[in-house]
């Protein structure tokens, strides 16, 4: 008979032990354990009081949410809804309500950071902190004990412009798979097509105009990061937010240590930087009646493209002259004209310049899928001027009956009799309707990042399978 040696959870001399300090746990009500949190998550029922939305929460904000039925917690950047799990958590209400309304991160570490509190309270996100984490004051401070040891002072000094922008700055936090790097420009108006970013091994580059300014984070990794990434922009505060996804889900110590020209704002002349920007081909037009040119050898392609006059590569295209020419490369992509075989049900969300690869997908449904029944349109945009080819689309639903167009509006005028708001469960659930219950569907979403990710979380929510959804990146 073996002799096998008894086991206990947390280990001895574990951390989780150690940071227990023999916390004792509270009896929960009947019908308030684990299995029940877990089936309320999946219920569809708004734990944030937000209606599916994700907002941006300044400290002034997180202050005024600290009752137990009003209560939201700060923990790693991120802000929860906890008022929903107050009964039940194992520790008891007055546990949580200890951060209350501030950030529990340091809390948290202390008690349970070994608790994947990211999957356990993803219904109740709120968003993320307009400003950075307290938490991180520590790393800060040690970044430039860094920099003052890698670069001397009176080079990193030289490296500023001695007259233009303020000067930017940016920090990092992180959660069990994720890595976010802020950087504060302090300039209104930054926008995506004024920043590149790149990384190859290990090492990490991202490159901002700042007027006529280049703004440079040049970054060693101290742990390796997957290929793909996201960049989000908050314009109205001139904050650039760049996700990395982790390769393994372990907690970094520090960023990383300081490359050639980190931290510095260059002047744009000096920079040298080739620039490469994805686009869409387009179809001429949605209409049939639409003559395409007559061009040497046929040869011809279509943008759809978006000028950002502050941007790094669209005002260059945009002062091209007949003669001049460009470089296009290989077309790239994965989306297979299979997936429309025997297709009954298309539903099509898109915001803003995301429409693009909706164009030739709408010409190829509407003339080539005999199995089609219906198309959907959902089309977000911030303005009515911001609808792309609002007349055409119009037209084509008034020309071909099997096609429904939605315009969606998040700044609208008082005058604007349509639907307003942002993508949400409420929305596509009243939207998004098969014909059949059987029915073959495909669900397609192309915009920024965050609408992207956020339709597709709420598209399986709404039980439509992996399979059923295909998402572009805009």
């Amino acid at each position: 008979m073996l002799n096998v040696p008894s086991q206990s959870f947390p280990a001895p001399r574990s951390q989780q032990r150690v940071a227990s300090g023999g916390r004792s746990k509270v009896p929960l009500k009947q019908g308030r354990s684990l299995m029940d949190w877990i089936r309320l998550t999946k219920s569809g029922k708004d734990l944030t009081g937000l209606k599916g939305r994700l907002i941006e929460v300044t400290e002034e904000e997180l202050k005024k949410h600290n009752k137990k039925d009003d209560c939201w917690i700060c923990i790693r950047g991120f802000v929860y809804n906890v008022s929903p799990y107050m009964e039940y958590h194992p520790g008891g209400e007055d546990e949580l309500m200890r951060a209350a309304g501030s950030d529990g991160t340091e809390l948290f570490d202390q008690v349970h950071r070994w608790v994947n509190y990211e999957s356990m309270l993803k219904e109740c996100l709120v968003g993320r902190m307009a400003i950075k984490p307290a938490v991180l004051k520590d790393y800060r401070e040690e970044e430039k004990k860094v920099l003052n040891g890698m670069l001397p002072k009176s080079q990193v000094t030289d490296t500023r412009a001695k007259e233009g922008p303020s000067y930017p700055s940016y920090d990092w936090f992180q959660t069990n798979s994720l890595v976010t790097i802020a950087i504060y420009t302090k300039q209104k108006g930054i926008n995506l097509d004024s920043i590149i970013v790149d990384h190859q091994d290990d090492s990490f580059r991202a490159e901002t105009i700042i007027k006529d300014c280049l703004y440079l984070i040049h970054i060693g990794l101290s742990h390796e990061v997957q290929e793909d990434f996201s960049v989000r922009v908050v314009e109205s505060v001139g904050k650039i937010e760049i996700v990395l996804k982790k390769k393994e889900n372990t907690s970094w110590d520090f960023l990383g240590h300081p490359l050639e020209n980190h931290n510095s704002l260059i002047p744009r002349k000096d920079t040298g930087t080739e620039i490469v920007k994805p686009y869409t081909p387009v179809s001429g037009s949605l209409l049939s009646e639409f003559k395409e040119p007559v061009l040497p050898n046929n040869k011809y392609i279509y943008f759809l493209i978006k000028i950002y006059h502050t941007g790094l590569f669209t005002p260059e295209l945009d002062r091209l002259q007949i003669g001049d020419f460009v470089s296009v490369s290989s077309p790239e992509g994965n989306f297979k004209i299979s997936k429309f075989q025997e297709l009954e049900d298309l539903f099509l969300l898109a915001a803003g310049t995301g429409f693009t690869p909706m164009v030739k997908i709408l010409n190829y449904a509407l003339t080539d899928i005999p199995s089609l029944r219906k198309v959907k349109l959902i089309f977000f945009n911030k303005t009515e001027d911001d609808i792309i080819w609002r007349s055409q689309l119009e037209k084509l639903a008034f020309k071909d009956k099997r096609l429904d167009v939605e315009f969606v509006l998040s700044a609208p005028i008082s005058e604007w009799n349509g639907k307003q708001g942002h993508i949400s469960p409420a929305l596509l659930s009243e939207f998004l309707k098969r014909n059949l219950d059987k029915s073959k569907v495909l669900v397609c979403i192309c915009g920024p990042v965050p609408f992207t990710e956020q339709g597709v979380r709420l598209l399986q929510d709404l039980n439509f399978s992996k399979n059923e959804i295909h998402s572009f990146t805009a």
